[in-house]
């Protein structure tokens, strides 16, 4: 039987590299729309639907945001610049991004909702494959932690 991930298994550089340039265009076409376009959309709303306009712009930023830097750790691991290990450390992993109130999202112009939903799609597979590296790493053995702390109190006194 195969032990090895199956999850492991897709991440792979050209799946990293189709993810960066991925969120790279989108980073464009968000900062594009928000910046422009959107900003004269946004003055026809309403007060309440203009907030929810500002957090939902901010959300996508940083579910973008989040991506781009799992996947430049995922391409630090595939080069040697990180070990698996240091790529899996919480630190690394992908960031928690706020989900989007789908009520507020309903208020919005067309094209945001779009870039909402498109950044929500691509956190979505990337969470995905990021969960699937939690099942490659074993479980602390609470025997071997307790070896562990025997040894160092052992040989610290000697």
């Amino acid at each position: 039987m195969d032990d090895s991930n199956p999850n492991e298994a897709r991440i792979t550089p050209r799946l990293v590299d189709q993810l960066y340039t991925e969120a790279m265009i989108l980073a464009d076409e968000a900062r594009s729309y928000f910046d422009d376009a959107g900003r004269d959309e946004r003055q026809t709303l309403e007060p309440f639907a203009r907030v929810g306009f500002a957090c939902e712009s901010l959300k996508v930023t940083t579910r973008i945001m989040h991506i781009v830097a799992w996947l430049l750790t995922q391409r630090a691991v595939e080069t040697g610049e990180l070990t698996t290990i240091q790529g899996q450390r919480p630190e690394r992993r992908l960031g928690n991004a706020n989900d989007s109130d789908e009520k507020v999202v309903a208020m919005l112009p067309e094209a945001a909702q779009v870039m909402i939903r498109q950044s929500i799609d691509l956190y979505e597979r990337v969470r995905r494959l990021d969960e699937g590296q939690i099942v490659s790493e074993p479980a602390a053995s609470p025997a071997r932690a307790l070896m562990g702390r025997l040894e160092r109190d052992f040989y610290n006194k000697g």
